[in-house]
């Protein structure tokens, strides 16, 4: 099981990049410089457009930008455009449901942490992402400093 599955780790690698630039940002540009393969990216950007995230432009200087601000945008939106609502309950043992769905102990117990889980993700924006990301650029460069 992946709580975050390639799509919406490219959306949220892609949504990043976006909103630390400050001007349109193009499909080939990010393709390169995330290592993403453009024809994935591309399928992204325009679900991301569709869901009014992104503001696409096109013809020469095209690109994107973002529609909305970055601490309004929480990981559960993404993993929900690009996964589905974050679900661990169904039966891990068995292919399908069994008859002990509403007793099983386990079953409980996965639930309470799915409800966990899905709290921490709904807590975090991509802002929290790009100040988690500029904390550990900041980190690294004044390691590299200590250590020249």
């Amino acid at each position: 099981m992946k709580l975050i599955n390639r799509d919406t780790d490219y959306a949220l690698r892609a949504l990043i990049h976006i909103a630390k630039n400050s001007q349109r940002i193009s499909v080939t540009e990010m393709a390169s410089k995330l290592d993403i393969p453009k024809p994935f990216l591309r399928k992204i950007l325009q679900i991301l457009t569709k869901k009014g995230m992104l503001n696409s432009y096109k013809g020469k200087g095209g690109g994107f930008l973002p529609a909305i601000a970055p601490k309004k945008i929480l990981l559960t939106d993404l993993i929900n455009i690009f996964q589905g609502p974050v679900k661990f309950t169904d039966c891990i043992i068995k292919k399908r449901i069994c008859s002990d769905i509403k007793t099983c102990p386990l079953r409980k117990r996965i639930r309470a942490l799915e409800k966990h889980v899905v709290s921490e993700l709904k807590s975090t924006t991509l802002d929290d992402l790009i100040q988690d990301d500029a904390s550990s650029l900041d980190k690294s460069r004044h390691r590299k400093m200590e250590e020249g």
